[in-house]
């Protein structure tokens, strides 16, 4: 794969039935997968996509309610961007604001009309008129929101960085993004069937921001398989960036590194799939366990609260 561009964007929620009904019954998207965090049984994680679960639709939550409310700062990641067709963002416009999601509309760097908003929990997100840029789900939910309006995937991320000089790097040379020519940090990546943009912010303070409730854990990029991982790793490893190892996450194999500039950033392959253990047609419809969990589903179930699905 030529062009890392975003897999999935993971973010922290304190309140878990709030949080699915915006992210389902607002802004559209399909519950695709139920389950838990595998770093800790005891939280469900969460996972919204397009009808099918595509590689870089798909926005994740982990389910922490004792947390406390995230903190802007350096080492964070500060707003995630969702493409829409630029015809409807009127639409979303008013039904943003009916929401109480405080929406804006303006211009970015590039020119592009967007609409910034926040969700319930004060997470930073924008909708931006992806018109003429290539990429994007073919395969919208379009429950309760029509096909024609739907979010269309994920176009990046803005991360505000304790060294943006150095984040600025491993986006060119470990990951291929390249700056947009008289822009402020702004770097792009892509081909002919997907696009990526990131920010790179520098903080206006010196203090180290901390993920909470309302704010994004980690953002993962996208690789083709495991020997594309594999083969990135040894890249990443051989500057002297730390990595964890390659991690089975069953419906997709990670890499985990941190930037310099202090955000967690992923590796993940875009298969086997979130259709690997049950039928596209009933997905996010019961807990899914990965099967070195499924021996733990009576004690797993037995500590997690009803969500309504």
């Amino acid at each position: 794969m030529a062009a890392h561009t975003i897999h999935h964007v993971t973010a922290v929620t304190a309140q878990i039935a709030q949080n699915l009904e915006f992210y389902t019954k607002t802004l559209g998207l399909r519950l695709v997968k139920k389950s838990v965090n595998q770093d800790d049984v005891s939280a469900y994680h969460l996972f919204y996509a397009d009808a099918v679960g595509s590689p870089g639709t798909d926005m994740t939550f982990f389910d922490w309610p004792n947390i406390g409310a995230s903190s802007p700062g350096a080492a964070t990641i500060s707003l995630t961007s969702f493409r829409v067709p630029g015809e409807a963002l009127e639409w979303w416009e008013a039904r943003l604001d009916a929401a109480g999601a405080f929406p804006e509309t303006d211009s970015d760097e590039l020119g592009r009309t967007r609409i910034q908003f926040t969700d319930p929990e004060g997470q930073r997100l924008e909708l931006v008129d992806d018109t003429n840029i290539p990429g994007g789900s073919t395969k919208p939910w379009g429950k309760p929101v029509a096909v024609e309006r739907a979010l269309r995937g994920i176009i990046g991320v803005d991360l505000t960085s304790a060294r943006p000089e150095a984040t600025s790097r491993v986006l060119t040379e470990l990951l291929g993004y390249k700056l947009v020519p008289g822009s402020d940090g702004t770097f792009e990546t892509g081909d002919d069937a997907s696009y990526a943009c990131v920010r790179v912010i520098e903080s206006d303070s010196r203090r180290l921001g901390r993920v909470g409730a309302g704010g994004v854990h980690h953002v993962a990029f996208r690789v083709s398989d495991d020997d594309e991982l594999t083969a990135l790793q040894a890249r990443i490893e051989a500057v002297g960036l730390k990595t964890s190892g390659y991690v089975d996450r069953f419906y997709f194999h990670s890499v985990y590194f941190r930037e310099p500039g202090g955000v967690l950033f992923e590796l993940a392959t875009d298969g086997p799939g979130f259709a690997s253990d049950e039928p596209v047609e009933t997905l996010g419809e019961h807990l899914a366990l990965p099967p070195f969990l499924e021996g733990r589903r009576s004690e797993i179930e037995a500590g997690l609260k009803p969500i309504g699905v």
